[in-house]
């Protein structure tokens, strides 16, 4: 089975768009403002962007806080060509864990982290065909970590499901999490160095990558 070149849907899609003179209103999901910046950056050109938060798998809730900080800021900061504004959905890590329920020990990447898209994605998807937005997407297929395909599948169903167009995009093309990177130091954006959930700091603890870390195992739901 051929892989879809996301990247090239997308060119495909703005040279459409430039021809029109059209300037859509896009919902755009971010994790993080490290990711999103390259995204805004690239995106603003084309596209009204509402940033939208939704991340209930942070872990601890004092990260949660710190990332809608450095994103709000980044928002500030970002020159950018169209209007982009700010969305904080709710912090609701009980839905997270609930979704995650029975999967605790699977690595990253797999079967859970699909689900998590999919928790993320479908809120994002409820929002944009509440507020009318011409499209949706995501910043996660940023990520060298992140599965693409796996990602526009689900947006794709998604957008059948709400009646909301998805972006397609693999935004880690074009050297986009390189240029992630170079806009993250120019900004002095906070990075972490885990996706975000209680999961993967556990495996960044697991391979000595985390430092010192808080003993999250017993603070988690169902643990206490």
């Amino acid at each position: 089975m051929n892989q879809i070149n996301y990247q090239k849907e997308l060119d495909k899609l703005i040279q459409e768009l430039e021809a029109q003179g059209r300037v859509p209103r896009l919902l755009l999901h971010s994790c993080c403002a490290p990711c999103s910046s390259y995204v805004l950056e690239y995106l603003s050109n084309y596209f009204s962007i509402t940033v939208f938060y939704y991340n209930p798998n942070i872990y601890p809730p004092e990260e949660f806080g710190k990332r809608v900080e450095e994103q709000q800021r980044l928002i500030g900061e970002l020159p950018v060509k169209h209007p982009v504004s700010f969305l904080e959905g709710p912090y609701e890590p009980e839905r997270f864990y609930d979704m995650a329920r029975g999967l605790e020990a699977l690595p990253e990447g797999g079967e859970r982290c699909f689900r998590c898209y999919r928790l993320r994605l479908e809120e994002a998807a409820q929002m944009a065909r509440a507020g009318g937005f011409d499209y949706f997407t995501t910043t996660l297929s940023i990520s060298p970590l992140k599965n693409a395909q796996k990602l526009n599948e689900i947006g794709a169903y998604l957008a059948e499901e709400y009646k909301v167009p998805y972006l397609f995009s693999d935004f880690k093309k074009k050297n986009g999490y390189k240029r992630s990177t170079e806009l993250s130091a120019q900004y002095g954006l906070y990075r972490q160095d885990y996706c975000g959930c209680v999961f993967s700091l556990r495996e960044r603890k697991k391979q000595g990558q985390a430092g010192s870390v808080l003993e999250f195992s017993a603070q988690m739901p169902g643990n206490s």
